[in-house]
């Protein structure tokens, strides 16, 4: 008996306390997005680097990093804008950190870019309805029913495969890193000179389809690094593409780079010997693309094409 009152006491608080709880009005977790590729890379650019090597371009309303390196030889022979891959930094080790020093050396003052994010989520922009287009739009109640019953009379056929990446993905790409190279071109413009564009992979790539329909460019090189584009059909359709291009190309590729380069490569030279394009050459390096000696190797290969151009 002595300990009734005390238990009721306890049970009056924890129904009031419960009472309350459930009357609370229960809010959604805010959700904090991870921070993006390109800002983890700037934010080790900038705490890595010095400072002199970091110029900041700005692309409309998009302000980019790019890393100035300035030529070291008696004689300047031209400016260099070096292009990362997508989803790479400009200090990776496949050769752009390596070439971006190397290339002062031999004359020439380096401009190595960083590449925006990919959207992913990038798709075709649906127009909305408007009075004129809500008139055109038919009854779906019988054409569902009809097409249900066509469905259902088709015979097996043939489906194309699904892409790794969607053209609507590289192309939002491509805009987005055409607009910083352009900033970045017209930067290096400020001292006239030579002007050589070193890409890699998907970058190169898209570069390559640029180029091919703006033939005005005044480019006095243009040097790919396994370009590649991650869409069957616009990969298959790089091979004409590459023809196309206005400044001299040289062509570099790895013995162990992915399938969908190295059978595409003929394709290449037999597009070139159609189109008569006649300053394009293609090299094969063959070993590891980040140990020094293949670094010396490509860094020799593009001193050899650049010497013969001027």
């Amino acid at each position: 008996m002595v300990f009734a009152p005390f238990l009721k006491n306890t049970l009056f608080n924890v129904l009031l306390s419960s009472t309350l709880f459930l009357g609370m009005q229960v809010s959604a977790v805010e959700h904090i997005a991870p921070p993006s590729l390109s800002s983890i890379e700037n934010g080790d650019i900038e705490r890595l680097l010095p400072n002199d090597e970091i110029k900041s371009i700005l692309a409309g309303d998009t302000e980019f990093l790019s890393l100035y390196s300035e030529y070291m030889s008696a004689d300047f022979r031209g400016i260099v804008l070096l292009i990362p891959d997508w989803q790479t930094a400009p200090t990776n080790n496949a050769g752009m950190s390596f070439l971006r020093k190397e290339l002062n050396n031999l004359g020439y003052t380096t401009y190595a870019m960083t590449v925006p994010d990919i959207d992913w989520q990038a798709s075709k922009i649906v127009p909305p309805i408007t009075p004129e287009t809500a008139t055109s739009i038919p009854d779906t109640t019988e054409s569902a029913d009809k097409s249900a019953d066509i469905k259902k009379q088709a015979e097996p056929h043939h489906v194309d495969a699904i892409e790794k990446v969607t053209n609507e993905v590289l192309d939002n790409y491509k805009i987005n890193l055409i607009a910083r190279f352009n900033a970045l071109y017209q930067t290096a413009m400020e001292e006239p000179s030579n002007i050589v564009v070193i890409a890699q992979g998907t970058s190169a790539g898209v570069l390559l389809e640029h180029y091919a329909e703006f033939t005005d460019s005044q480019l006095n090189a243009f040097i790919s690094l396994s370009s590649y584009l991650p869409n069957t059909k616009r990969n298959k359709d790089l091979s004409q593409t590459t023809s196309l291009v206005t400044p001299a190309l040289l062509d570099i590729y790895y013995a162990d780079d992915n399938n969908e380069i190295l059978m595409n490569l003929k394709n290449r030279q037999r597009w070139v010997n159609r189109n008569a394009k006649f300053d394009y050459r293609q090299r094969a390096l063959f070993g590891l693309r980040d140990q020094p000696e293949q670094h010396a190797r490509l860094t020799k290969e593009i001193d050899g094409f650049l010497r013969r151009l001027f």
